[in-house]
């Protein structure tokens, strides 16, 4: 017998994290239960080699690099000699690395399926560009609406178009993110109270442009105020609201202005570019997503442009809002994803005792296995909702356009054209709420170490997934206020029959045969018809919830008739059961211990190979 030392006795194998296109069966699901063959089998290898990529070790070094050299204000507002400048913000090399490398874009009906599984893979490894990338996704959608409309005059297009090209391109030194700057002291997702002001002074022609070797003028109103939480605040430009005489209205800016008078050199060169009106009071000092810069901001005379009708800002803004609310969604997806990828490869490498004297891995431990199963049947339906909502986003997106025809497995669940809507509310508070418990027991399955931050061997750092998981269910609206939202909407004394008719026709279509789940729904819909919406508010969550797993349920049961295999019809079995749409047979669905253990192994891990890793592959 021999003493353990710092250097010296049993030292655990490091967990090998495989690619998760390939090890997560939900994935590899989602996609077909989406895409048509052919275009699955076209994108697979580049979804696949993305899968690679996100686990390389300069990407883990970079991620490293952002968490530990945190963003900050260079200089205090003024000069040597006390001239007021403007203040700048500095990131870490890390974080530049890490947003050159997330430029995306695409075209096509199946886009969004196609990019939203890139996001789902690439936001565990971002680091939080993913942040800015979404709402330079949403802008660039809402720029794209704007141009394809006959009201613009030539400068306002060449404007936009600008704009539009910068947003979706994929060269990183071209390529622009945008801010999304709603939130003030007043409120955070209430911008009723709004006090940033916007005012109409145009500039005389050729005043100042936002940069001379493109010749793009800076916009004819003049906007003032204080804005409370902007995230990303080394975007390039931003959509922002602001109250003008006919009410609360959208604009667009660049963050940064050519100012001729400035030093551009230490040798007197002068004119360069400067912010555009924008003062940093100061950045925010916050649980998670530290290398994210969100700052408070001081406007004074920001140059912009105004973006749909006037006094329609929020109408405007939420064609960005549907947008990255699902992207925060899938987000939280791909936070879980890579949790629970993380706790796979740890219960391959990891041995645990049995009792006198020996061991077991946790890949053969009955209770382990248990609990990561029914991890992986709720991330499953979660994973099914989210992709259902970017397919019909897709749709919508190209309604009236010619379509070909829906994947056969999603054709029952394919909405008709005049309700392509995608229920973005209900998602986003669902699955950002219930990932953060679940990501929570994946960390906890590690035991202390999941516990750590693992800075040093980043790719198993589960405790920054879950403290940046923890704000996706508060951005772009808290839990009680997207359930606020939907109450409202379905209530809604113009829109809101419409609204549940469409809802009432998905869950018909997807729940088939199956008589509990639409008796509940059922008797979901008479309390929400017959009950006051003051009344039906204090239940607003409950109501969400009850949508969200009836929704689930539905697509679990789709999934199980276009899928006859054993593992997909426990899964739905599993779910029905544990949500109370069908009864359980008895305490214990399978009686032979060692077959309810294969069964929940197949669930986790599908049925790759499930051999046991030896060493760490040199690519870690």
């Amino acid at each position: 017998m021999e003493a353990s030392s710092a250097d010296r006795g049993f030292f655990q194998s490091l967990p090998v994290l495989r690619n998760q296109f390939q090890d997560d069966p939900t994935c590899k699901r989602v996609l077909s239960f989406f895409l048509p063959p052919k275009i699955l089998e076209q994108v697979s290898s580049e979804i696949e080699q993305l899968g690679e990529e996100v686990l390389q070790p300069h990407i883990f070094d970079c991620i490293t690099d952002a968490e530990k050299n945190l963003p900050y204000i260079r200089g205090g507002g003024k000069n040597a000699f006390g001239q007021p400048v403007s203040s700048e913000l500095v990131v870490s090399g890390g974080w530049k690395t890490l947003q050159a490398q997330g430029y995306e874009c695409g075209l096509g009906q199946y886009t969004r399926v196609i990019q939203y599984m890139r996001c789902l893979l690439w936001e565990p490894s971002s680091a939080m560009t993913s942040c800015p990338i979404a709402m330079q996704d949403g802008a660039a959608r809402l720029l794209q609406l704007q141009l394809a409309g006959d009201t613009l005059s030539p400068v306002e297009r060449k404007v936009f178009q600008n704009a539009l090209d910068h947003l979706n391109s994929r060269d990183p030194k071209q390529g622009w993110t945008s801010g999304q700057w709603m939130t003030e002291r007043t409120g955070g997702s209430d911008v009723s109270k709004t006090e940033t002001i916007a005012t109409y002074s145009p500039l005389s022609e050729g005043a100042s442009l936002c940069d001379p070797t493109e010749g793009i003028p800076l916009g004819p109103w003049s906007i003032s105020g204080f804005k409370w939480f902007a995230s990303a605040a080394d975007s390039n430009m931003t959509i922002l609201l602001a109250k003008t005489p006919k009410g609360l209205s959208a604009f667009s800016a660049p963050l940064r202005r050519f100012n001729q008078t400035l030093l551009k050199t230490a040798s007197g060169d002068k004119g360069t570019t400067a912010l555009n009106g924008v003062t940093i009071s100061r950045l925010k000092n916050k649980m998670g997503t530290k290398p994210l810069p969100s700052a408070e901001l001081v406007l004074e005379g920001m140059r912009g442009w105004l973006v749909g009708e006037e006094g329609r800002g929020i109408q405007t803004i939420s064609t960005i809002l549907t947008i990255t609310r699902v992207r925060t969604t899938m987000g939280a997806m791909g936070y879980l994803g890579r949790g629970l990828a993380i706790i796979r490869a740890f219960t391959k490498a990891r041995e645990v005792g049995a009792g006198r004297g020996a061991c077991v891995r946790l890949f053969d431990n009955a209770l382990h296995l248990q609990t990561l199963s029914n991890l992986t049947v709720e991330y499953h339906g979660m994973m099914l909702l989210t992709f259902y909502s970017s397919y019909v986003m897709g749709l919508e997106e190209h309604a009236g356009q010619n379509q070909r025809p829906p994947p056969a497995a999603a054709a029952r669940i394919t909405p008709q054209r005049e309700s392509v809507t995608p229920p973005s509310p209900i998602l986003k508070a669902y699955c950002t709420k219930q990932c953060i418990p679940l990501l929570y027991a994946c960390m906890e399955s590690m035991g202390g170490v999941g516990y750590l931050e693992n800075s040093e061997t980043e790719y198993l750092n589960i405790a920054r997934l879950f403290r940046d998981a923890c704000v996706l269910n508060i951005w772009e609206g808290t839990t009680d206020v997207l359930s606020t939202d939907l109450v409202r909407a379905l209530k809604h004394p113009q829109h809101g029959e419409a609204s549940m008719a469409a809802l009432d026709n998905l869950i018909k279509q997807s729940a088939g045969g199956e008589d509990n789940i639409m008796s509940r729904w059922r008797a979901l819909r008479q309390t929400m018809e017959t009950t006051v919406q003051a009344e039906l508010l204090s239940q607003a969550r409950d109501v969400l919830w009850s949508i969200a797993e009836t929704l689930q349920a539905g697509l679990f049961c789709v999934e199980a008739e276009v899928y006859p295999d054993q593992r997909t019809q426990e899964i739905c079995r599993r779910y029905l059961t544990t949500k109370l749409f069908k009864e359980a047979s008895g305490p214990f669905e399978a009686k032979d211990a060692r077959a309810l253990l294969r069964t929940n192994q197949e669930i986790v891990f599908g049925s790759q190979p499930l051999s046991l890793p030896g060493i760490l592959s040199s690519k870690m």
